[in-house]
């Protein structure tokens, strides 16, 4: 059985509404298929699906066909059962022209090709792991180094879970978020992965419009961006996740929705800060968050030409343990750090108590956040957190360029 939806969209639909539900009766059972059609040098049109009951996955951009059965289904989307009754192609309008174009969705019950297979796994790599640099940390704890911010074939990324986590072991990572835009069907893979790896997956999930986005961390579910970011923040707190908005400053993508209770984390050092690491930006809109605002770091990494890896920059987190819930944890309570990289002999600042420890940064500048200035002296130095003035604080080089942040 086919179904097919004819559409013309041009900007006056898109100012109607950014999100286009498109029904369909499904008879439950084997499976589903849907297939997007348009001109994509003419327009850019995000594609996702809802059953009667639930969310059941989301694609963006990154395809222009999906299928679901009850045991696999293409990366993006959920398996499982396919209840019988009303389901719903879901179009965002992200990108459109001022004219019509046509637009058509066809749906097909059962699927007429099969579920793409994942490629094939790498080996685990051999590398020392970040936590092996024993940085001085509080009494029962433990720096362990990781990333915030990274996407897979569940969304616009293009490896898998396992090539991924197989990326982020090589760099010395403890763990790694997978944040894939609005959806959470990475979750249920992330454990089998994350033991093959030897490596702690964090469930993420990037809540993503043409406003901003915001990285909803723990195992709470699916956070529905069509809902008020407002929502957003009450959700994830009362679910028990963490809530940071993503690269606030970043070109199309920084953040503009208004918010009157802003979320406990905030994504401040973001990969684009790489380009220009004398940038002053971020200390800039930092008076505007709020003062106990937990501050990270995420590489966004989607593919290798980005040119920037895994752990990119690197966000410590100081942790009873590498599980999970351990490092959201840290996170919550605003346990964290922010350097360039995770290996050994690069420069990073922690703090541990009332003391503020500099690692490997011998001849950079403590700042804080008034600008006030004092050398480093040794590769380890330690300065008294309160003398040293207004958190939060950075290394940079002499030459003004970013090394490292802590509270």
């Amino acid at each position: 059985m086919a179904t097919t939806h004819r559409l013309q969209i041009g900007i006056d639909v898109q100012l109607e509404s950014r999100y286009l539900e498109l029904p369909f009766a499904h008879p439950g059972g084997r499976s589903v298929e849907v297939t997007l059609e348009f001109d994509r040098s003419a327009a850019e049109i995000d594609l996702g699906v809802r059953d009667p009951e639930r969310w059941r996955g989301w694609s963006g951009g990154a395809r222009m066909r999906f299928a679901i059965t009850p045991d696999a289904a293409t990366p993006g989307y959920e398996a499982g059962p396919l209840p019988a009754g009303e389901w719903a192609v879901v179009l965002g309008l992200y990108k459109v022209p001022a004219e019509p174009i046509d637009v058509v969705v066809t749906i097909e019950a059962p699927a007429s090709a099969a579920v793409e297979a994942d490629p094939p796994a790498p080996p685990r790599p051999d590398a020392p792991r970040g936590s092996a640099r024993s940085l001085p940390a509080p009494d029962g704890l433990t720096w362990f180094a990781g990333d915030f911010h990274a996407h897979t074939l569940h969304s616009d990324g293009e490896l898998s879970i396992a090539q991924l986590s197989a990326a982020a072991a090589a760099r010395g990572l403890d763990f790694l978020a997978v944040t894939d835009h609005n959806t959470v069907s990475h979750h249920p893979h992330l454990p089998a992965v994350a033991s093959a790896y030897d490596l702690a997956l964090l469930p993420g999930q990037e809540v993503t419009t043409h406003r901003g986005h915001a990285n909803a961390f723990g195992d709470i579910g699916w956070i529905d961006f069509r809902e008020p970011p407002s929502r957003w923040v009450e959700e994830v707190a009362e679910r028990g996740g963490v809530l940071s908005i993503n690269h606030p400053l970043d070109g199309e993508w920084a953040w503009l929705h208004p918010l009157e209770q802003l979320p406990p984390a905030l994504e401040f050092w973001h990969i684009t800060w790489f380009r220009e690491l004398t940038a002053t930006g971020p200390w800039a809109l930092l008076p505007r968050w709020r003062p106990d605002v937990t501050l990270i770091g995420g590489s966004d990494f989607h593919h290798a030409g980005h040119g920037y890896p895994p752990g990119t920059p690197t966000t410590w987190v100081a942790a009873a343990d590498r599980s999970p819930e351990a490092i959201l944890e840290a996170l919550a309570a605003g346990r964290t750090a922010i350097s360039r990289y995770p290996g050994a002999g690069e420069a990073v600042l922690v703090r541990v108590g009332s003391d503020l420890v500099a690692l490997d940064a011998d001849g950079a500048v403590l700042v804080d956040s008034l600008g006030r200035s004092r050398r480093v002296h040794g590769d380890r130095a330690v300065f008294d957190a309160e003398a040293a003035g207004v958190g939060p604080f950075r290394l940079e080089t002499p030459a003004r360029e970013l090394l490292a942040i802590s509270r």
